[in-house]
């Protein structure tokens, strides 16, 4: 019996009537004659019913609760139905954050649709951020002056999303079927000051707007974890003051948490790109087309000032360049030192900010005004950011410099915080919110308490559940090893690395992935396996080839005997349940190279509290990545398969053995 209030009414965040505990609830409901057996789909798991009673206690005493739950538990109904009862009859929001796209649709697509089956009707909605919807009061404000601010090019872009607009029925990127230039998107996208609730009343088809509306309304809201770090730190996105995290009173759940400290550190951190400074300035006057809002509103000094500008911007960032000693393939640099290089940009970009500001106070049109204030305001915040980086105003920062694009000439500047953990413990652990974090994979070795993600996310405090998979791992996998097997920088040893890759892709007739932890290493052996493939009618899909990472895997998945080489992205977040992925190789245990400036920083933090950063960090962060790779390959209680480990450290390390109690067990054998 659920409880839920038969008088619900959306919006609304008064508390209710007390109701019998969730838990004790969530365990009757997952049992084997419970409220979910009456659905044909339904399959007892006693893992499930453990884990959302567990998620229905924590939520029900407003109590964080991190909790492993190994593939084949079915995590999600076990979260979303405790949450949405939670939910309707506390008149609370759900605020459900994932890493990846799939595992969004699949909840909005399949899994919240069995939800609403169980537990009765309750609105949930997706929600994206603000940057991918379309504003109709700006795309008319482009139209209208199109003539000063776009080339002939870019108005036949405006006149293409006109017609667009009068068919999509969500106004976001993802429903375009062309990509428009980032100049364009940039003055028609949704912006905090020119698409407001003022400005885009309902009934004016401005979807950010109206997601917003029904945002307020919705049980439900699920979004990923970049852009709950955005709102969060942003009260106008939200509109509210008096908020839990998101919304007064809402709780959270957090699922692909084991991305959380990354995706945190970059949240947390500052992000200055030469190309995004030349960008905003193009927005003022773009040299190449001659357009720009100072051509709008005729300031022929302001025009000059950007020119002048944009000649520092290349002085400046050529100079930083210089000062920094990147290696040949290095694309990284780290700052240890304030003062890179002479601060010769703050005054030109203030001088600027306060010509936009003028200008726009000067404006006939409103919307102009507007512009020319955003445009200001985003000159200013470059400006601050800029001196902060080069002073290095935030110890607890570590600093560095990038180089990207064809030519690794474009530089950008970037901080995070070393350690996350006091940060989030503030946001998440501090207060008695409900808030759960789950994954597949947040233990190493013999963590049951998660006791390493916990410390690394300021969870100490939290409850801690570990939930093994369902899953017969011994009938269903073997592991192979390998006894010998030559170091990478010994002489023989790409011959070695082909020689076991095409022997164990021949035991499972392709179907397999090869997971990688070096780009280099993976494309000199492609040509190689190439022509084995080749030989026995199999295609090979080798990442770094030009197809995007989701047409690869749709291309993998249709064709059975397929082989895919993959590096970092396939080793997480990628489901290929059935015999197409039958066989996963991994060629190198997957120790992060310590050359990154945030993960050199980290080791760093950790050898100053006198802590051994190998067994405290590197080799738990391995066991994790590892985890996750090897997981790819039993996705359903009948997939079949075989797992290659073509690294020998795993049996001739002291640390192997922890690698090695972290995996499934299951048949091996050591060849």
């Amino acid at each position: 019996m659920f409880y839920v209030a038969e008088d619900h009414e959306e919006g609304s965040h008064a508390p209710r009537r007390s109701h019998p505990p969730l838990g004790p609830r969530m365990r009757i409901a997952f049992s084997e004659d419970g409220k979910l057996s009456e659905s044909p789909q339904f399959e007892y798991r006693p893992q499930q019913q453990r884990m959302a009673e567990l998620v229905g206690a924590a939520l029900d005493g407003n109590q964080a609760l991190v909790c492993e739950a190994a593939t084949g538990v079915g995590k999600s109904l076990a979260y979303l139905v405790p949450a949405v009862t939670f939910a309707l009859e506390q008149r609370r929001k759900a605020i459900i954050c994932t890493h990846t796209i799939n595992l969004q649709e699949q909840l909005i697509s399949k899994d919240i649709p069995i939800v609403k089956q169980i537990v009765g009707p309750f609105h949930a909605e997706i929600l994206k951020g603000r940057g991918n919807y379309l504003c109709p009061t700006r795309l008319k404000r482009a139209l209208n002056e199109s003539g000063d601010l776009f080339s002939t090019s870019e108005a036949s872009e405006l006149k293409l999303l006109l017609d667009w607009v009068a068919e999509t029925e969500d106004g976001t990127l993802s429903d375009l079927d062309f990509s428009p230039s980032a100049r364009v998107w940039s003055l028609v996208c949704s912006e905090p000051h020119a698409c407001t609730p003022r400005r885009c009343p309902p009934g004016s088809r401005c979807w950010y707007q109206d997601t917003r509306r029904r945002m307020e309304a919705a049980d439900v809201i699920v979004l990923n974890h970049t852009l709950f770090f955005t709102l969060l730190a942003s009260a106008d996105e939200t509109g509210t003051d008096d908020c839990n995290f998101l919304f007064p009173r809402d709780f959270v759940i957090l699922d692909e948490a084991h991305t959380i400290e990354n995706v945190a550190a970059r949240a947390f951190g500052l992000h200055i790109s030469e190309s995004n400074l030349k960008f905003e300035l193009g927005r003022l006057h773009n040299p190449k087309t001659r357009k720009g809002f100072f051509q709008l509103v005729g300031d022929k000094d302001g025009v000059r000032e950007v020119l002048q500008t944009l000649e520092v911007v290349d002085t400046f960032f050529r100079a930083a360049e210089a000062s920094c000693k990147f290696n040949n393939v290095g694309r990284e640099f780290r700052v240890r030192e304030a003062g890179l290089v002479e601060d010769s940009l703050s005054l030109p970009l203030q001088r600027l900010a306060q010509r936009a500001l003028k200008a726009g106070d000067a404006a006939h049109k409103e919307g102009t005004k507007l512009e020319l204030h955003d445009l200001a305001k985003r000159l200013t915040s470059i400006r601050v950011g800029l001196k902060a980086f080069l002073d290095q105003e935030n110890e607890d920062h570590v600093h560095w410099v990038e180089r990207t694009g064809m030519d690794h000439r474009t530089i950008s500047f970037h901080t995070a915080p070393v350690d996350v953990a006091p940060r989030l413990r503030q946001i998440f652990f501090a207060s008695h919110k409900a808030c759960i974090f789950t994954s597949a994979t947040l233990g190493v070795g013999h963590d049951e308490e998660l006791n390493y993600f916990r410390n690394r996310v300021g969870a100490e405090d939290a409850n801690a559940a570990c939930i093994e998979s369902p899953f017969d791992f011994k009938r269903q996998m073997k592991l192979y090893l390998l006894k010998k097997m030559p170091q990478p920088s010994d002489p023989g040893y790409l011959d070695q690395l082909e020689h076991w890759i095409t022997h164990f892709i021949d035991l499972s007739s392709g179907r397999a992935f090869v997971l990688f932890t070096s780009y280099s290493q993976m494309t000199s052996l492609a040509d190689k396996l190439e022509a084995h493939c080749n030989q026995r009618g199999w295609r090979l899909l080798v990442q770094g080839r030009g197809m995007p990472r989701h047409q690869m895997l749709a291309e993998f998945k249709n064709d059975t005997h397929s082989v895919l080489c993959g590096t970092d992205s396939f080793w997480t977040g990628v489901d290929v349940p059935g015999e197409s992925l039958s066989n996963v190789i991994i060629t190198r245990l997957p120790f992060a190279v310590p050359d990154h400036p945030l993960t050199a920083s980290r080791i760093e933090h950790l050898e100053e509290q006198g802590l051994n950063p190998f067994t405290e960090y590197s080799v738990p962060e391995a066991i994790l990545k590892l985890r996750q790779g090897v997981g790819r390959l039993i996705r359903t209680a009948t997939d079949k398969g075989i797992c290659a480990i073509l690294d020998n450290r795993i049996l001739t390390k002291p640390y192997g053995r922890a690698f090695l109690s972290s995996l499934p067990e299951c048949p091996t054998e050591v060849l």
